[in-house]
């Protein structure tokens, strides 16, 4: 007799507590976030959690049968390390239920410290391939993996085919033009690398301008951006710039989409893919609880019935909304010319 493959935990973004508790009440099986440092690749200012907060907030999922996983996803400072390994015992000592981690430095220290602690393997590390992930898994003890966002569908399908661990695949959110943990465009405009300090745009950097053709976004002094007076304005990356390229001023590397996998939700959980995230920490308590019902009602209904599954109408509406640029997209995923 076969047995159909478990639903995929639903992970959700929580860049406050307040997100943390919409989205455990919305139902999410799982919540990540991180401190208020550079040990995180969300480092907004106003944005993750002070030991207080992180404490309140593992009590609150755990006394709902939800789980918290801490994200150390940048690549620790080679001269001072010490702030990732403080992390690490934090993590420990407030009740974290698993690390997302991406530097092998830090992950050591993790192992040889405390060897209970369950680890996952951060977006950060770049691992596309099972034979990467066999080696954190081998070396480190990784129990869990979260691919990039530049894998098609069958590329996914034969890492899970092969690999000895969990995978985790985005569901929702915005995109990144480069391979996770290898992207170095921001730091030629900013100094300040993302792999290092978490943001691809410092704050510091930002810069909004009022002028005669409209408001100019800008990074360290750089145009990377003009809008109309009530044009939509996402916050200002490199990569999603627009540029005069060949004479037509467009969007020269990615377009402002967002990752939605809802079409393709069955395929996903008839793979094996153990756990779905969605992208978004430094999003509104607002978006969050709201993505986090309809992809609670959608694994539910690709669970209950994959042979009868279709996206709602109403799911498609209110993701809508929420989209970056109010598009979405498969991204690699459906890649027809391959």
């Amino acid at each position: 007799m076969t047995t159909s493959p478990p639903a995929p935990e639903l992970v959700c973004p929580a860049g406050s507590l307040r997100a943390l508790k919409l989205a455990i009440d919305a139902g999410a099986d799982a919540v990540y976030l991180g401190l208020r440092n550079a040990t995180n690749a969300r480092n907004f200012a106003g944005l993750n959690f002070d030991d207080t907060q992180l404490r309140e907030g593992v009590d609150y999922a755990h006394a709902r049968g939800r789980k918290v996983l801490m994200a150390l996803n940048t690549y620790a400072r080679s001269d001072d390390p010490s702030p990732w390994y403080a992390a690490v015992d934090s993590a420990v000592a407030l009740g974290a239920d698993a690390l997302i981690v991406a530097d092998i430095a830090v992950m050591a220290h993790a192992r040889a410290n405390h060897p209970e602690l369950r680890l996952h393997l951060s977006v950060q590390a770049s691992a596309t391939s099972h034979e990467a992930i066999a080696f954190y898994r081998r070396h480190y003890g990784i129990q869990r993996a979260v691919l990039p966002r530049v894998l098609t569908l069958s590329q996914v399908g034969h890492v899970l085919r092969h690999a000895e661990v969990e995978i985790e695949v985005f569901g929702f959110g915005s995109l990144c033009v480069m391979v996770e943990g290898r992207c170095a465009l921001s730091s030629y405009a900013t100094g300040m690398s993302p792999n290092n300090a978490g943001v691809c745009s410092p704050p510091s950097a930002v810069r909004w301008q009022d002028g005669a053709d409209g408001v100019e976004a800008r990074l360290n002094g750089l145009l990377i951006d003009r809008y109309g007076k009530d044009e939509p304005r996402g916050y200002p990356t490199l990569c999603k710039g627009r540029f005069d390229v060949n004479g037509a001023r467009d969007y020269a590397i990615e377009e402002p989409t967002s990752l939605n996998t809802l079409a393709i939700l069955p395929e996903l959980i008839g793979m094996g893919v153990r756990a779905i995230k969605i992208e978004g920490r430094q999003r509104s308590p607002a978006y969050v609880e709201q993505v986090t019902q309809v992809w609670r009602e959608a694994i539910d209904a690709a669970r209950a019935a994959p042979g009868r599954f279709r996206v709602e109408p109403r799911w498609t509406a209110v993701l809508g909304h929420l989209a970056e640029g109010q598009q979405h997209t498969l991204g690699a995923y459906d890649r027809p010319w391959r």
